[in-house]
């Protein structure tokens, strides 16, 4: 059965991919990290992805790195998380830095490992607007630089996969709701409280996404 190596975070959009890579017929090996993030309840949703789905699954621990990535609403609890969307200007400070970099480097070293054919992650065109390394351009380059750092190693086929990566979130959550995916058992609050807060960045974009969809959210907001 042909291999993928799936960056899942716990998120909407991971799960979906999991879930859309499953129903084509992938043997999965899902990867999640602790980076220190102060949302790791997104973790747990990573999880319970692959007992769904019946894969195989790792938390990648990334927590010493992840302390030198700082200055970030996401790793730093001194800075407040700014809520919006996602395309104001407050959301820079949310960027993590060269974080998809970090984690694709690791999931390629997996991919060699276990003759993986793609190394798969979630980006997508909503991203765009303040996360460089969700862009086209950086997939494009990282995927041709990686080709050269595993070059005769690899199985010949390897290349980053990123399918949603000129859609947005509303159309990943028509293919979601297309799939099965189990929404409520997913994870986007930057946050990390009990409950979505509703305000942050993710949780507008999330609530957007279903409404524009047309699909019935079935998250919980604070707000």
């Amino acid at each position: 059965m042909k291999k993928a190596i799936a960056l899942v975070s716990g998120g909407l959009d991971s799960v979906t991919l999991a879930y859309l890579l499953k129903s084509e017929g992938w043997d999965l090996h899902l990867l999640a990290y602790d980076y220190g993030q102060r949302h790791k309840r997104e973790v747990e949703f990573a999880r319970r992805c692959a007992q769904s789905l019946e894969a195989r699954f790792d938390l990648v621990d990334i927590t010493g790195a992840g302390r030198l990535l700082g200055g970030s609403a996401l790793t730093d609890e001194s800075i407040a998380v700014p809520h919006g969307h996602y395309a104001a200007p407050n959301m820079a400070i949310t960027v993590v830095p060269n974080r998809n970099a970090i984690f694709l480097a690791i999931a390629y070293g997996a991919a060699v490992a276990e003759g993986a054919e793609i190394v798969a992650t979630a980006v997508h065109g909503g991203d765009h607007f303040v996360y460089p390394d969700c862009r086209p351009a950086f997939i494009a380059a990282f995927d041709a630089m990686q080709k050269l750092a595993v070059e005769g190693f690899a199985h010949p086929h390897l290349r980053l996969h990123t399918p949603f990566v000129n859609v947005f979130k509303h159309d990943i959550v028509a293919i979601g709701a297309r799939l099965g995916v189990p929404f409520e058992e997913t994870w986007s609050c930057y946050e990390g409280g009990a409950i979505h807060c509703g305000q942050c960045g993710t949780c507008v974009e999330r609530r957007l996404a279903f409404e524009e969809a047309g699909v019935s959210d079935p998250t919980v907001y604070k707000k």
